[in-house]
């Protein structure tokens, strides 16, 4: 994806399930599970760059020893600034000569020593990227039943609502977040378990020392899931610990936020991304699961481990921009998946560049578009094997030892273009100055195109701004002297903001939004803006249930071609003497390619909750009033 967005973030789970020495004998040291994290953590650094963190607990200290430890890091490389917090302890009883490989030792000394783990990778939304917002979240009490830590990758689009909620409750919280709203909620419900376990053993007249004991083992850990999660509107993926040791990981009821784990009779281990286990564990494909949608994956502090149910599940709705982008290409799915998008695009590209296969020279950018790059090459190929055999068919009995050859070894032209030279930093204030560093931020390959001659196509991911296509890659790419240059996206045209978890809430930062937008101004249509303005006002206090996406009524007066061609004319430098086209994936293609992952909100703006039509309707509203402000 040429234009860089911030988006989902990782999650990731440990529990061991046999004590640190048995880890120690097989595996050559108790640091067994926490080596995981890190890997697991590593592995998943593209679903978060902007901080991390890490919490261990453990089940099994004398009362008076600090049981849950964290730390967390917003610097450059936050993963590892992490875990070097993480052994500094370590490192310390090393210059004191103490064995810190010795188990007993480091379950009692070293904070991050435990049968319990969790990670998080994030990225921060809208500028809030100070320590406090990044997680695990904890929320504390001296009941080791009562302690709660979260960490997630969630939007909820009713915040408000449920911060009500929890006001009429008579709580007073410390911020106005849906990761404050989802841990008090959650929060919330476990007090409440706690104190009616308490009232119930209270009444058998067991004592309470021993009523810790029986609320730790009894607690319901679905039906606290259950009432909190009842009224959320969002895609999550939340990962929780509770300080006596139970654990679990809930999934969104629509599976619009990714969830996977492993088990066997040693250790649980969930994760975002389905590889990243695979890889880890050292694992076959079949061993990873899907935690399902509406479920809630259970690990009970005696290590019992089961899947409940804890929303009714809708209709599956799981983001397909994982498939498209963000999910790493590895997973065996994905990988097909992304082949197949640029496979399916091609019939267009090829009516783009008119069959002129001598002419034209195929390419990506950037890295992340390489598997949709083969898919599309190998569309082209599969063409030219039809055009071979027609060529040899009309011409039979007429062609050369020379012909045959020629037309037998035909190849379309597949050339690295464009290569990432450096991660820019805006250490520049001016925009002028800092423009131009962007301009820089590929190198591309000399000699290669014909000038004036040759049409070069270049496949992306997506198209989402188009502010680097415009300012960086068209610039450098007219720099070889094509005669044109078609950028292909492997995704359809991104049309409505998202609130499920990426940061692209505002409306006027999609191309294709502000194409239709100058469309419809350039044909003199100002009223269908003002139309859709007022219908989107006239709704504003409506219960969200209530409420119609009418921003779509902006792209109806223009089919699909109409707007990818505005937005090349807008996107076109004006420095650049190539001519320029845009080709996007279609809705349908889109389906065809990623059939089990029909999350398509952003191209159909067919949000699969409620809260999706009054995040669109707002974002409208805030475009048109000229508000710089969050929709939701």
């Amino acid at each position: 994806m040429s234009d860089p967005i911030k988006h989902e973030c990782g999650i990731a789970l440990i529990r061991l399930l046999k004590p640190l020495s048995y880890y120690h004998e097989k595996y050559g040291t108790w640091k067994y599970g926490l080596n995981k994290l890190y890997l697991l953590m590593e592995k998943q650094h593209n679903r978060g760059q902007d901080g991390a963190g890490a919490v261990c607990v453990k089940n099994s200290l004398a009362p008076g020893s600090a049981y849950i430890s964290r730390h967390r890091s917003v610097n450059e490389n936050p993963i590892k600034d992490v875990f070097d917090q993480i052994n500094v302890p370590l490192e310390k009883a090393m210059w004191d000569r103490i064995d810190v490989n010795d188990d007993d030792w480091a379950y009692e000394n070293f904070p991050f020593a435990g049968e319990l783990y969790l990670g998080h990778l994030r990225y921060g939304t809208f500028g809030k990227n100070s320590i406090k917002f990044v997680h695990p979240v904890m929320r504390q009490n001296n009941w080791k039943s009562r302690n709660l830590v979260l960490a997630g990758n969630f939007n909820l689009t009713n915040t408000d609502e449920l911060f009500k909620v929890l006001i009429d409750l008579g709580q007073h919280p410390m911020a106005y977040t849906d990761t404050v709203t989802a841990l008090e909620k959650v929060g919330h419900f476990l007090d409440q378990e706690n104190e009616l376990l308490f009232r119930k053993y209270k009444n058998e007249g067991i004592s309470n020392d021993m009523i810790s004991h029986k609320i730790e083992e009894n607690l319901d850990i679905q039906n606290i899931l259950e009432r909190a999660s009842k009224d959320w509107d969002g895609g999550y993926a939340i990962a929780g610990l509770i300080g006596h040791g139970d654990a679990f990981v809930m999934r969104d009821p629509w599976g619009i936020r990714p969830a996977h784990y492993y088990s066997d009779d040693e250790i649980v281990v969930v994760a975002s991304e389905r590889p990243v286990i695979q890889t880890v564990m050292d694992v076959g494909v079949q061993d990873v699961n899907e935690i399902s949608p509406g479920e809630a994956l259970i690990v009970k502090k005696d290590g019992r481990i089961s899947k409940e149910m804890i929303r009714v599940p809708h209709k599956r709705s799981s983001c397909s921009f994982e498939r498209i982008y963000f999910s790493r290409g590895s997973d065996k799915d994905i990988y097909k998946e992304r082949k197949e998008l640029g496979n399916l695009i091609c019939p267009a590209v090829l009516k783009a560049v008119d069959y002129d296969f001598e002419n034209t020279v195929f390419s990506f950018i950037p890295n992340t578009a390489e598997t949709a790059f083969y898919g599309m090459v190998e569309g082209v190929k599969n063409y030219l094997v039809d055009w071979k055999i027609e060529e040899i068919r009309k011409n039979n009995g007429k062609l050369t030892n020379e012909d045959i050859k020629r037309i037998i070894s035909f190849e379309p032209r597949v050339e690295k273009i464009a290569i990432k030279d450096v991660k820019l930093r805006t250490f520049i204030a001016d925009d002028a100055s800092r423009d131009d560093l962007v301009a820089h931020v590929y190198d591309v390959t000399y000699g290669i195109i014909k000038n004036n001659v040759d049409t070069l196509v270049i496949i992306d991911d997506s198209i989402v701004r188009g502010t680097t296509l415009k300012k960086s890659i068209l610039r450098i790419l007219d720099r070889l002297n094509p005669k044109k240059i078609i950028v292909v996206s492997s995704a359809p045209q991104i049309r409505y903001p998202d609130c499920y978890g990426i940061d692209m809430a505002r409306l006027d930062k999609f191309i294709a939004f502000n194409a239709a937008i100058e469309l419809l101004k350039d044909k003199g249509m100002q009223n269908v803006i003002d139309d859709v303005y007022e219908k989107c006002k006239q709704q504003e206090n409506l219960p969200k249930e209530e409420m119609v996406n009418y921003v779509r009524e902006i792209y109806t007066n223009f089919t699909a071609e109409q707007i990818s061609a505005k937005i090349a004319e807008i996107l076109k430098p004006e420095d650049c003497n190539a001519e320029i086209e845009i080709v996007y994936q279609t809705i349908e293609n889109l389906h065809k390619a990623c059939p089990n992952d029909l999350g398509d909100w952003y191209f159909t703006g067919n949000y699969p909750t409620p809260g999706g039509n009054r995040v669109v309707n707002s974002s409208f509203i805030n475009f048109v009033e000229g508000k710089d402000k969050r929709a939701y």
